[in-house]
């Protein structure tokens, strides 16, 4: 079965077609290194929780949108190899894959209040 790394972003309202634009290039580096898909979310119907909620936990301001992401793996070896490679690069970045540089393809967003995880999926409806 896949493997998944689930993203949860807030990102400003203005900055929507310089996330997607730093998304093409960006996700392109995960597909590369053997993702089988990248789904990439902007909030649309993000309700406010009473405990909490998506724009709670990544503290968004009123300005900003929650973004929901995923990345599919065809298993978590080959993710786990993946994030080995990008480790490399943030070591010896001389070695950085272009499209992964901080100066040339900019985040969009807060960095510091992403939040991520890897999930190892435990069913899997399709139509």
């Amino acid at each position: 079965m896949s493997y998944i790394d689930g993203f949860v972003i807030a990102c400003p309202k203005a900055n929507k077609e310089k996330f997607i634009a730093h998304a093409k290039l960006g996700d392109s580096v995960f597909m590369d290194l053997g993702a089988l898909r990248v789904v990439e979310c902007w909030g649309d119907d993000v309700q406010k929780g009473h405990t909490t909620d998506f724009r709670m936990a990544v503290k968004a301001e009123a300005d900003e949108e929650v973004l929901f992401s995923w990345i599919e793996w065809p298993d978590k070896a080959t993710r786990d190899a993946a994030f080995a490679k990008m480790t490399e690069w943030m070591e010896d970045p001389s070695k950085a894959d272009p499209r992964m540089d901080p100066e040339k393809n900019p985040m969009p967003f807060d960095g510091k209040r992403m939040i991520f995880g890897g999930f190892a999926p435990v069913l899997d409806l399709k139509a």
